[in-house]
């Protein structure tokens, strides 16, 4: 199963029009997760004390662990998000914190170090900006170190366009070249 994580909020998102290209040359199943119809729960004292005691007690199959499953249970995992203010849209920071759940996305070694429990062995980091300054650590740099340390997923590729909003850009050829270039 591929695992489409969607972040794009826009309907004509550039993002989300990249991610299909990139979408439409995999082969499998494809469930798409749109994170602004997810509806978190806020990561506040009453939520980490709650979630602490269910991963403790290894309830794992609570529901509010249904997407930490999803994720670890996926072959393939694709995430669509736009490159906003030197990162991705705050959902995909929600979503991150509600996946890495103890003893179903990852655990500790008694050395202290994260063992991947994830079933995934490739990872799809789709972004677009619009302007050039786009440094990878942020964004894709972040999430590619979730991967591979704690995840597990070693094989991770960013499929990106960038300098789309720059005054006289030609936005389609950008487009069509980044959709062009997306390698499997």
């Amino acid at each position: 199963m591929i695992l489409f994580i969607n972040a794009c909020v826009r309907s004509d998102s550039r993002t989300k029009r990249l991610a299909d290209a990139l979408l439409s040359k995999l082969d499998g199943e494809v469930t798409e997760l749109k994170l602004e119809d997810v509806d978190f729960k806020v990561t506040d004292e009453e939520f980490l004390k709650r979630r602490d005691s269910l991963l403790a007690d290894k309830k794992f199959d609570d529901d509010s662990f249904a997407l930490a499953r999803q994720f670890a249970e996926a072959d393939t995992i694709v995430i669509a998000a736009p490159y906003w203010d030197l990162s991705f849209p705050a959902s995909l920071k929600h979503y991150i914190e509600h996946i890495n759940a103890m003893g179903i996305t990852f655990e500790y070694t008694p050395e202290g170090f994260p063992k991947p429990l994830c079933k995934a062995n490739k990872l799809y980091y789709v972004m677009t900006a619009g302007g050039g300054l786009v440094p990878e650590e942020y964004g894709f740099g972040y999430i590619k170190e979730l991967a591979q340390s704690f995840y597990g997923i070693k094989d991770v590729q960013l499929i990106k366009a960038t300098g789309l909003d720059i005054v006289g850009a030609d936005i389609e050829a950008i487009m069509s070249k980044a959709e062009s270039d997306i390698r499997i």
